[in-house]
This record gives structure tokens, sequence and C-alpha cells, in this order.
């Protein structure tokens, strides 16, 4: 069923679903790369999944979401070690659907240069736009594209900020449709807080966006920090649905990049490097 689908995707894991959404007992069927994929969870809490043709599909659940392959496994779930950490809080955001290659959220996750004009006053103010140089990473130890030394001056860098800040960032694109940043905490600066995008492409031009954040904060409501990552992404919602193409171009000359896309630039050449074609121009139909 899945000889059609280049191994880079077919033996990623991809995001299904929250753990909350799949109570014991109850079954969902979704899209997932262009196929009917059916996950349920038994009564005794165990998961099975399967695809189009009934065959099982290995199922993981980790930091509170379930994934699948519809491969074999190239390699075990990508660890987010923060995970373990105490003191941390999880609020797992649900899902966003958006009407956009799955690649396409990942890139917009890693662009700071919208931050003042998309999130004003939020992540950024029209006044202080400029994107810092940082650093770009291919990690191939771990197959991984990573943009380091980021820095940007924000407003209001999370739910618990009572005042601006220059943040410092990383980005880590574990799959590519697993994108996560790590960002300085404004309630404990030697540490880090975790933000998580999990992307199901359910179709070339649909998506279905898994936000999370880990973050050490004692003084927010569940319900604040929630609000505020769901208010972030909705607004790049607006963004990511009017670009066009909605597929994303691999092909160096289709868009110019500034000196503040480098994890673009990066990021377009992994995929292209793994022969990823669901979700961009030269793998349309």
């Amino acid at each position: 069923m899945t000889t059609d689908l280049e191994p880079a995707l077919r033996d990623a894991w991809q995001v299904l679903c929250r753990g909350d959404d799949l109570p014991p007992g109850r079954a969902a069927r979704l899209r997932l790369l262009s196929r009917d994929v059916a996950v349920a969870r038994e009564a005794d809490g165990a998961l099975a999944a399967s695809g189009p043709d009934g065959a099982p599909l290995a199922v993981a659940e980790a930091y509170g979401h379930v994934f699948a392959c519809l491969g074999a496994p190239a390699r075990p779930l990508f660890a987010i070690p923060e995970f373990a950490e105490p003191g941390r809080r999880l609020a797992a955001c649900g899902a966003v659907r958006v009407r956009a290659s799955g690649l396409r959220l990942v890139e917009n996750f890693l662009d700071m240069a919208h931050f003042p004009f998309v999130h004003t006053d939020l992540l950024g103010v029209e006044e202080r736009p400029e994107v810092p140089r940082y650093d770009v990473e291919i990690r191939r130890d771990v197959d991984e594209v990573w943009a380091v030394n980021c820095r940007f001056w924000q407003p209001k860098a999370a739910a618990s900020s009572s005042q601006g800040q220059m943040s410092e960032y990383l980005y880590r694109v574990a799959t590519p449709f697993t994108v996560m940043l790590y960002k300085t905490c404004p309630a404990d600066p030697a540490r880090f807080d975790v933000i998580g995008l999990l992307i199901r492409p359910a179709e070339p031009d649909l998506s279905y966006a898994y936000a999370f954040v880990l973050v050490l904060d004692d003084a927010s409501a569940h319900t604040a920090i929630v609000h505020f990552q769901q208010t972030i992404f909705l607004q790049d919602r607006i963004v990511l649905e009017n670009q066009r193409p909605r597929l994303l171009p691999l092909t160096p000359a289709a868009e110019t990049p500034t000196r503040a896309d480098m994890s673009s630039v990066a990021y377009r050449r992994w995929l292209k490097q793994k022969g990823v074609r669901f979700g961009t121009v030269e793998g349309a139909p």
C-alpha cells in the first residue's frame, strides 16, 4: 500500500491525534499522507492502528500524542528529554485544520521575520523587526535540522510574561513534519521552554497541526497557556492559507530567500536530499 510513497515519509513516525482524544473504547478514522488510517484504544488502554488494507501499523504514544508509521520505522520515535524533567507542565493544544502543505507549516514555524507583522505586540513589534544573524546545521548523526544562536526581542514571549525580553531560540526539525522550538523561559532564564508543532499531513495541501508546550510556569492557568498558543497559531493560519502556491517549492529559484531565511533554505535542501515529494510543488500531481 505504501510502495509509491517516498521512504523518508513512509518509514517515519507521523502524529495521528492527541492521546486525550482517544479514550479507552474509542476508535477514529483519519487521513494520513492521502491514505485512510484507523486507530483505536482498547479497554485496557492498548493502542492499535491499521492502514487502508487493514494491515497493522506500528503505533506509539508519547508527548501527549499518538503516532503511527505507514512502513517500517527507520528509527525510534524522536526523543524530547525535557519531558522527563521535573517541574514542567504539558499543555497539548489540540488540532487546527490548515489548507496548506504541512511543509509550509514547518517553514512558517521556523520564520522569525514575520513576528512583528503577524504577531504584533505578542512575539514582536514593528519598531524592532531585525532578525540577527544565526547559524543553521544539518546534523547528519541524527538526521535533523537545527537553527542555533537565534535571538529576537519580544514584548510577550509566553503566557507568563509581564514584560519584554530578548529571547534566545533554538529550532529543531526532527522529521519533515515535526518541528520544535526551545526558547528562553521567563520564569527560569537558565532553562528553555519547549514548544512543538506535530503535523499530520492529510493531503498534499491539507494539514492538521497539533501544538504542545512544555513550560516552566507555575503561575499561569492551563487555559491561559493553551489560549496563548492557539492565538499565535490562528494568526499564522490566516497567512498560511493565503500563501500561493499552497505546496512548498523545492526549486531554489522558485522563491527568493533573505538572510533571515537561512533555516528555510536548509530545511528545503534537507527535504530534497531526503527525496521528499509529498506536499511539494515538485511532487504535485
